[in-house]
C-alpha cells in the first residue's frame, strides 16, 4: 500500500487508497525495516472486535509487546518516506535486465518482474535462482506464469535491505549467468 501510494506521490493522501476499503492490513516488515508486525485498519466496531479476538487466539495476546510496537512506530515515522529509494533501485534493475535482452514488465514500485532473455544460458529457473544465489548472494522467486503465455517470469522484491551494492550484484549475477557464459 505505501509502496502503491509512493509510486503515485500520494503518500500525503492514504485516506484516498483505503477510503473505501472495508479493511486493511499493512505489513511493517521487509519494506518498512521493523522486525515483526502488521497493523489491521477497519471501519466498523464489529469488525475490530472480531480482529481482536482473532488476534488473541492466534498468539496476539503476548505480554510486553511495546518493544515491539514501538519499532513499528519507527518504521512508520522514519522508513515511509525511503521508499522511494526501492522504486528507483528496482527501475535501474529492470533498465539493465532489459538492456541485456530480459522481458521486463514495467516497474513502478520496488517489485520487479523478468523473464529470461531468449539466448539464456539456463532452461531450468530453479537451477538459475540456486546458482544466483550460491554465486552472488542474491536471493530471487521464480517460475510465476501470466494468464496470457507460457513465459515464466521471476520476481525481485527490492526493499531497506537491498542497497546500491545489492542491485549491482543482481545485475552481475542475472547478466553474467544468464548472458555471458557458455555452461
Amino acid at each position: 500500500l505505501f509502496n502503491a501510494a509512493c509510486a503515485q506521490e500520494q503518500l500525503q493522501n492514504m485516506a484516498g487508497y483505503v477510503g473505501m476499503a472495508h479493511s486493511i492490513s499493512i505489513c511493517l516488515s521487509k519494506a518498512l525495516g521493523a522486525p515483526c508486525g502488521s497493523i489491521v485498519i477497519g471501519h466498523s466496531d464489529e469488525f475490530l472486535r472480531i480482529a481482536k479476538r482473532i488476534r488473541k487466539r492466534i498468539g496476539g495476546g503476548m505480554r510486553q509487546v511495546g518493544v515491539i510496537a514501538s519499532m513499528g512506530m519507527y518504521a512508520l515515522q522514519n522508513n515511509i518516506q525511503r521508499l522511494q529509494l526501492d522504486h528507483i533501485r528496482a527501475k535501474k534493475l529492470a533498465n539493465a535486465l532489459s538492456d541485456v535482452g530480459y522481458q521486463v514488465k514495467k516497474t513502478d514500485t520496488n517489485m520487479v518482474f523478468f523473464a529470461l532473455p531468449q539466448n539464456s544460458n539456463y532452461d531450468n529457473n530453479e537451477q538459475l535462482v540456486d546458482d544466483l544465489y550460491k554465486q552472488y548472494g542474491v536471493k530471487i522467486a521464480g517460475g510465476y506464469q501470466t494468464l496470457y503465455n507460457d513465459t515464466e517470469y521471476f520476481r525481485a522484491a527490492v526493499h531497506m535491505d537491498v542497497d546500491d551494492d545489492g542491485i549491482e550484484r543482481a545485475i552481475d549475477g542475472l547478466t553474467g549467468l544468464c548472458c555471458f557464459k557458455n555452461r
